[in-house]
């Protein structure tokens, strides 16, 4: 495999990879500051203006799977020229948009596009970079995921201000910049030449696709045909003669365990930017705009940090960051749930603990999990980690949000006796329980990897 200490452009290359992810991860949240004034402008409900976000989401995850899949037979460079095109296709529709529906069609074709850039981040580190230095250029990826979280809302909020929501997609357009800059660091590197099981494709999308709409849309008959279709794509991968994914890749029992591992690290980490708007606004009356400058400061120490964290898993090993970054959510958990409600520079003080942590965990788990793949796998099994980060992300949101909407006289936390926190001091309590579990589990796959003297876990 290629490293840095052969291929003299990797780090060339992660710089311009770490830009690319500032947009990537900025379109995906800038729109959704502005849907309720799309909604106004073009006379929607709530629900037709949701698909904006419902239909990126769908196609963004597939199609970082997919991406994944062809990186281990097409040239990056050639994927990456192709998406990042078709990103720019889809923003310049949407800046000329005047119906809703061509802003549907600028989405989806923003995420097709798009979906090549999360795809990349996940392959560049592994494919470029040795074991023991991978963990740095894990973390300058997550800089730029964390810099697109912070900047989304502000950048949102400043355009809108002073022009229309439409030259949101002129931001989504800069991409373009880092093409030729892929063009000339990315070498001509492929997979084995083999056929595309485009059936096998088609009945994962359909089956990601159904169920993120269950979830978002909260529907049973999609969530049944859902698992239909992932029946349905069990058996293909099981008798085609070149399946979309091999069967093989979830025998392998470490990158399986690692998988629900990320699953449960990713999902309680999504619970944090989600629910921090909703108790700053109802507990805290803030603005959107100050709600923005209270998260920001987290989003940026995460952004400085991510580097010391991938340094961290190269001179400390994988596990030492995983115990670090499931501390220091679990000090962010417990304490939000014993101090929601409080001061907002409190909250921003104890919000930096979660988004560092978020950020380390990120890291770890993608170094982990990369560790466990053949060089044939590499493209499809970490776009499958891609794609299961969506999932988490989904599934949390949902059950979060259905337990905003109910109310509860009964507290978790004997600490807290005001009424009118109980259910987001539930809500993080049971977050930090699950965050130690998450401990416990990778303890014991570590312990078990140690014994089998396998690099399933890495010890460091």
């Amino acid at each position: 495999m290629i490293n840095e200490q052969t291929y003299p452009n990797a780090d060339k290359l992660m710089r311009v990879l770490a830009f690319t992810l500032v947009f990537s991860v900025m379109n995906a949240f800038m729109f959704n500051v502005v849907m309720p004034v799309i909604r106004e402008e073009f006379h929607i409900s709530a629900s037709d203006v949701s698909w904006l976000l419902t239909g990126y989401m769908i196609v963004y995850a597939v199609g970082s799977v997919t991406y994944g899949k062809l990186a281990d037979k097409y040239r990056l460079k050639d994927l990456l020229t192709f998406g990042i095109i078709f990103f720019a296709l889809g923003s310049l529709i949407g800046l000329l948009a005047n119906q809703f529906w061509m802003l549907i069609v600028a989405r989806l074709l923003q995420a097709a596009g798009a979906a090549v850039i999360p795809a990349t981040a996940m392959i560049v580190p592994v494919r470029y970079f040795s074991a023991e230095k991978r963990g740095r250029a894990l973390g300058v990826t997550a800089i730029g995921l964390a810099l697109g979280t912070a900047l989304a809302p502000i950048i949102s909020g400043l355009i809108t201000g002073f022009a229309s929501w439409r030259f949101l997609f002129v931001i989504s357009m800069l991409p373009l910049i880092a093409l030729p800059f892929f063009r000339k660091y990315l070498d001509d590197q492929r997979g084995e030449d083999q056929k595309f099981d485009f059936l096998g494709g088609l009945l994962l999308g359909g089956t990601v696709a159904f169920l993120l709409l269950s979830i978002s849309q909260t529907n049973m008959m999609f969530f049944l045909v859902g698992m239909v279709l992932f029946a349905l794509f069990i058996w293909r991968i099981n008798t085609a003669h070149d399946p979309f994914i091999q069967p093989k890749l979830f025998r392998n029992k470490q990158y399986s365990y690692g998988l629900l591992i990320a699953f449960l690290g990713t999902g309680i980490s999504f619970g944090l930017p989600y629910l921090a708007p909703q108790f700053l606004n109802s507990l805290n009356q803030l603005t959107p705009a100050i709600i923005g400058l209270v998260m920001f400061p987290a989003a940026i120490a995460s952004a400085l940090l991510g580097k010391r964290g991938g340094r961290l898993a190269d001179s400390k090993g994988n596990s030492f960051l995983v115990y670090t970054a499931v501390s220091l959510l679990f000090i962010c958990f417990i304490s939000l749930s014993t101090f929601v409600g409080a001061s907002p520079y409190l909250i921003l003080f104890l919000l930096i603990f979660g988004n560092v942590g978020q950020t380390f965990m990120q890291i770890a788990m993608s170094n982990t999990i990369s560790r466990t793949l053949s060089k044939d796998q590499i493209g499809v099994g970490m776009g499958l980690l891609s794609l299961l980060n969506f999932i988490a992300g989904a599934i949390t949101t949902s059950i979060l949000g259905k337990t905003l909407d109910s109310s509860s006289s009964y507290h978790l936390n004997p600490v807290v006796s005001n009424v009118q926190v109980f259910n987001f001091s539930n809500i993080f309590t049971v977050l930090a329980l699950i965050a130690l579990v998450t401990m416990g589990l990778y303890a014991l796959q570590s312990r078990r990897g140690s014994r089998r003297n396998t690099p399933a876990v890495e010890q460091g």
